[in-house]
């Protein structure tokens, strides 16, 4: 252990340097024994020099630093005994400098049974508790990952990280809770597909989860779905898709329509922002010039498809005063428009996800088939290079609020599908696991952000828009026990090889960033540490989230007591009124890739050498009886200059 003298001033009465905990035994207080036995992580073990554990987390390397190394002890002797057949979990971190979203301060933390009991220094704590000395390290809350789609169904295929594989790489990266997306297949219900997803995810899942539910088409039926799921089940959010012609895409009307229905509901309105008819037709094109690789899948998606969507959303939320939430920021122009909607008042949060902050689309025109299909998502990541750091930016600034993984992952065998159609590729990448230490590097590294804007960036202002907080996504007496002992030192390699997914390929791979997690904390219990999982398939709970969010709801309620409509008070008109006669509008059906205006059969010419006039005197309308007058309303020109017309 290291000297006194190395550690911190502040930091020379806590941890192991503290006198022995005490416990009330036998009506006194007194020594607990055993405590003074210690269990120690060797951080500075985990090298590049070392060879990577098979099934391991990322491959990590530990930089020299003078800070002692964390220390887990565990209680021995009599007090283990006593607590022997004791289910409570009891947890003591000493000496931690505690990190939320408005501030920074050191003190010890208490948990038991899964929530946070005590914050101070010099805490009673009772007897059995394990004890983790920090040292100054951060201890931040848990992240929150509030878009992934684990387990996801398309096309008779599933998604290869199902719930477990997808919570445990969760975990390791210091993701504690996430939120997957329930989207129904055709002819299935909201209310069955939801709870097909709660199945899946409360036999697998290792961490705390909620659900959105994706809205893929609209009826009555479908808003009296939504109502039982908001009252009954714990959903407070709906996506709806602007893209995806033909299968999830909805009219504007019918978007508009379901942000009428999600306020007055108090839910959040989601959406995935893509024009999809402009998609639809620029795949037909770039399929006919023979272009059928992953490179066609981002040609077919041009940035300005997802700014033209998220600003026809931008303006159907104003005009219904909803919540809007932009899942998947993918471009600058994108970005652009909800940080310009924002300034103007808008309540309107924007998603950038893993990828889209850590990498770009260049990757597409890779020759390698295989990789270039790894990185398939919608919207696509952008061939502009400088988009990562634009999109940083702009989330360390505040235009850019929260931050999911989009985490969907397929193998090359089931992306293969798509091996002679770039349109037939599943999309989605990993990320999960990546999140927030590529955050950590590209945002806290750099200096755009400090470690408050981290811990709201990757946790407290998704619990709040969600409605969360403050169980999760802070660290305060109640809160859920969901905490990460994060260190800015150390540095990670990022590879396929080691990550904890089951995918062939990692899109981040060889990316080295800085900062990780040395300890995961979940429900009070230790899951991660020295790089090794300690999960339980199943342990995960449903977290219920209760509508109108105040975060966000406080705004909308005021902007509906300032917009509403008003009349104005008129005398009634009884002037003349001009009698029309209204022809109904010839339907003709739409165009589509079937039938294609080019196609239609041409309509017969009219001769305009033949007429209906003659001058023998005989006409063809002489069967139509006509009248004497016709009177005229209103003239052109007033009543003054004419008034019949014989």
């Amino acid at each position: 252990m290291a000297a006194t003298e190395d550690v911190p001033a502040f930091f020379k009465n806590m941890g192991s340097g503290s006198p022995k905990p005490r416990q009330k035994f036998c009506g006194m207080f007194c020594p607990v024994e055993g405590s003074s036995d210690n269990k120690t992580l060797d951080f500075d073990s985990l090298s590049t020099s070392r060879s990577p554990q098979p099934g391991g987390g990322v491959i990590e390397k530990q930089k020299d630093i003078s800070r002692p190394k964390v220390e887990i002890r565990y209680s021995t002797g009599k007090e283990a005994l006593q607590n022997f057949n004791d289910e409570s979990d009891r947890l003591l971190i000493k000496g931690a400098k505690i990190v939320n979203d408005d501030q920074s301060f050191c003190a010890d933390i208490y948990m038991e049974d899964g929530l946070i009991k005590q914050i101070g220094e010099n805490l009673i704590v009772p007897g059995g508790v394990k004890t983790i000395d920090a040292h100054g390290r951060m201890l931040m809350p848990g992240g929150i990952d509030v878009h992934t789609r684990f387990q996801m169904p398309d096309r008779g295929m599933t998604a290869a990280d199902d719930f477990y594989q997808g919570t445990r790489a969760a975990l390791a990266g210091g993701t504690t809770m996430i939120i997957d997306h329930v989207v129904p297949e055709p002819g299935a219900t909201l209310l069955s597909s939801f709870e097909q997803w709660r199945q899946w995810a409360d036999s697998k899942s290792c961490c705390d989860y909620s659900l959105h539910v994706d809205v893929t088409e609209w009826h009555k039926g479908i808003q009296e779905e939504m109502e039982t799921l908001i009252k009954d089940h714990g959903v407070n959010s709906f996506l709806v898709y602007l893209a995806y012609k033909d299968i999830f895409q909805l009219t504007d009307s019918q978007v508009y329509e379901v942000f009428s229905t999600i306020r007055d509901l108090g839910a959040i309105a989601q959406v995935h922002a893509e024009n999809g008819d402009i998609i639809a037709e620029e795949q037909q094109r770039i399929l006919s010039l023979g272009i059928t690789g992953p490179e066609g899948h981002v040609l077919s998606r041009p940035e300005e498809v997802e700014a033209e969507a998220v600003n026809r959303s931008v303006t159907i939320a104003n005009q219904t005063n909803c919540p809007l939430y932009i899942t998947k920021v993918m471009s600058k122009s994108a970005a652009d428009v909800i940080a310009m909607a924002r300034k103007k008042g808008t309540v309107v949060y924007g998603e950038p996800i893993t990828a889209s902050l850590g990498t770009d689309g260049s990757h597409y025109w890779s020759k390698n088939w295989a990789k270039a299909a790894a990185y398939v998502t919608s919207p696509p990541l952008s061939p502009d290079p400088t988009t990562p750091d634009y999109l940083n930016s702009l989330l360390s600034c505040g235009d850019l609020q929260v931050t999911g993984s989009g985490h969907c992952t397929f193998n090359t065998a089931q992306r293969a599908v798509g091996k002679d159609d770039f349109s037939l590729i599943p999309e989605g990448t990993n990320g999960t696991e990546e999140r927030m230490s590529l955050i950590w590097d590209k945002c806290v590294v750099t200096g755009k952000m400090d470690e408050n804007q981290f811990v709201a960036v990757t946790s407290t202002n998704a619990a709040k828009i969600f409605n969360l907080y403050p169980r999760k996504g802070r660290i305060a007496v109640g809160s859920d026990a969901d905490l990460v002992l994060w260190d800015p030192d150390i540095t990670k390699i990022i590879s396929a090889k080691s990550h904890n997914s089951a995918v062939e390929y990692n899109i981040f791979e060889g990316l080295e960033v800085r900062g990780g997690p040395l300890v995961v904390i979940s429900q009070g219990k230790i899951v991660l540490e020295e790089g090794t999982l300690h999960t339980t398939e199943g342990s995960g709970r449903y977290i219920p989230r209760k509508p109108f969010p105040d975060y966000v709801y406080k705004r909308i309620k005021a902007r509906s007591r300032l917009a509403e409509l008003r009349g104005v008070p008129r005398g009634l008109y009884d002037g003349p009124v001009c009698e029309v006669s209204v022809t109904p509008k010839t339907m003709t059906p739409a165009s589509s890739a079937k039938t294609s205006p080019a196609k239609q059969p041409s309509q017969p010419v009219r001769n305009l050498h033949q007429s209906g006039f003659s001058l023998s005197g005989a006409q063809v309308d002489d069967n139509i009886p006509r009248r004497n007058t016709q009177r005229i309303v209103a003239p052109p020109g007033g009543r003054a200059n004419i008034t019949s017309l014989g």
